[in-house]
């Protein structure tokens, strides 16, 4: 068996690797520091499960996951990431993740999903389970953050977390324009125009702390 991490902190991967270690002796692990170099492993390798970070420079994990899809289709996903589940676990499994863990649960949690995962199944805590019950009971009544792209939705809460275009740029990546450019999509979208009514619906709806 043979387990790819991609992750852009090297402590993060070696940690994961030491822990799952001690739980499948007999598997071997790759690394990859973003998700370029994620995928051009998984384009000349053959891997049996990949875990993956949401927030990497450049393509972020929720891109990386629609290429795994697209490339790999029988390669499972598991997403482990600093982010709670309400803010991308929803939008991840929609990709097509078998599964989504905290970087805040136990250790024990990340074991018991990549064994479910590499059994052939999903891996979904009751508080995602609960999370996916309220998105198919919403229906048409969903908020107005769900309309916005993967892309979209990072910058929005990078903005409402009170960080400059500039800044947001430089984190992610991308021309200060291109951010502009995100930006005025989002206000659009969501009919809101001003940074403080942005940054009041991302508390109201547990976006940003």
């Amino acid at each position: 068996m043979r387990i790819l991490i991609v992750d852009d902190h090297a402590l993060i991967r070696r940690g994961m690797i030491s822990l799952l270690r001690e739980h499948f002796s007999d598997i071997e692990f790759g690394e990859a520091g973003s998700s370029r170099q994620g995928f051009s492993s998984i384009l000349e390798q053959d891997w049996d499960l990949t875990l993956v970070d949401i927030s990497m420079p450049g393509r972020n994990g929720l891109d990386l996951i629609q290429d795994i899809r697209s490339a790999r289709p029988g390669l499972p996903v598991l997403v482990v990431s600093t982010h709670a589940e309400r803010d991308y676990a929803i939008r991840s499994l929609k990709l097509g993740a078998a599964g989504y863990v905290s970087k805040q649960d136990a250790a024990d949690v990340l074991v018991t999903a990549v064994k479910r995962v590499l059994a052939g199944g999903r891996y979904v805590s009751p508080a995602l389970a609960e999370l996916l019950a309220g998105s198919l009971s919403a229906g048409s009544g969903e908020a107005s953050h769900e309309a916005l792209s993967n892309r979209e939705l990072q910058v929005f809460k990078l903005i409402a977390s009170g960080k400059t275009l500039k800044e947001i740029g430089e984190e992610l990546a991308l021309s200060e324009k291109t951010v502009s450019t995100y930006r005025a999509r989002i206000a659009e979208k969501m009919g809101i125009t001003s940074n403080v009514d942005l940054t009041r619906y991302a508390m109201r709806h547990g976006l940003v702390e």
